[in-house]
């Protein structure tokens, strides 16, 4: 079932989370044991990530270095495959421009029908760390609007060769993210709604929020987009706070401000167990905010976040 029927099909709002595939040489099982945990809340779906190759420089004998292009977090489509099989539940891996390739995209997007995998989070991806602006690769998808051509395009039997296809496949349907206090690219908020109005024509059902702790923001943006015409469901993403590092990382990492309530809070916190306790009483707070107003659903990001997840739902699910 594609997610935009779950959104309508519900009576409350869903309940999704985001994973990490494992770094390159771990295995999987601590990672099941994360989603066995979120498993009793009924999730409609769990988003995996998807990692570009980084270009990393080691340092030979005689003191010369060598390129390699390396990808820390590998297997998207192979883990989505695994949690689908493992725990019966729909899972939506993201598809990148960045680090790929259209013909790359391509063989993900053949890999992911077999497989029987069909709903997408169509993402341009970060910047390579080595870059000082967003560069596609070579034949590669330069925005994610280009990326979501690829995949109509597939559903309609096309290759990126324009070769047809002998089979019919099963249409993938995507969504795409949103930026509550605006990406960090773009030069203001309406330049942002526009850009998430065209992905929107360009075929996303729906659209999932970066992380955000103020839900005003939340609230004044799903307002802002109405008013321009963009009328798919907008799901707020959000993170618990678990670390007194995150006061400083977030921000700036995520270019989101904390709210001065929030902060003022933070700052008597002189552990992170402290600091974890405040970001599941946040979050409950949060989160029943959120379903007072009725929104389609709440997606959480779990990394190191998962049990923090689990104590909040507990009190809002």
């Amino acid at each position: 079932m594609a997610i935009l029927d779950y959104i309508k099909q519900s009576d409350k709002p869903i309940f999704s989370f985001e994973i990490v595939p494992p770094l390159k040489g771990s295995g999987i099982d601590k990672l099941y044991d994360n989603i066995e945990n979120l498993m009793e809340f009924n999730p409609k779906f769990i988003n995996i990530t998807s990692r570009r190759s980084e270009i990393v420089y080691k340092e030979l004998s005689g003191g010369n270095y060598k390129r390699y292009s390396v990808r820390t977090r590998p297997g998207t489509v192979a883990v989505a495959a695994a949690i689908k099989h493992k725990f019966n539940v729909d899972v939506v891996p993201h598809i990148l421009c960045g680090g790929f390739t259209r013909e790359e995209t391509e063989y993900l997007l053949i890999d992911l029908q077999f497989l029987g995998i069909t709903d997408l989070l169509v993402l341009r991806g970060d910047k390579a760390k080595d870059e000082p602006r967003f560069t596609p690769m070579k034949d590669g998808n330069a925005n994610a609007i280009e990326l979501q051509k690829q995949i109509n395009d597939f559903n309609n039997g096309v290759f990126v060769d324009e070769e047809r296809m002998k089979w019919n496949v099963t249409p993938f349907t995507y969504g795409v993210a949103c930026y509550p206090e605006k990406h960090e690219e773009s030069p203001n908020m309406e330049k942002d709604l526009h850009w998430l109005k065209k992905k929107v024509e360009a075929g996303a059902q729906y659209a999932v929020t970066q992380m955000f702790y103020d839900n005003r923001k939340y609230y004044d943006f799903v307002e802002r987009a109405r008013k321009e015409g963009i009328n798919v469901p907008i799901i707020p993403g959000l993170k618990p706070l678990s670390k007194l590092s995150q006061l400083s990382i977030l921000p700036k990492t995520f270019k989101i401000d904390l709210p001065e309530d929030l902060t003022d809070e933070a700052d008597k916190c002189q552990s992170d167990k402290e600091m974890k306790e405040l970001g599941i009483e946040w979050g409950v707070k949060q989160c029943k905010d959120l379903i007072a107003h009725c929104v389609p659903g709440i997606h959480f990001y779990s990394l190191g976040a998962t049990d923090s997840i689990k104590k909040i739902a507990k009190q809002v699910y």
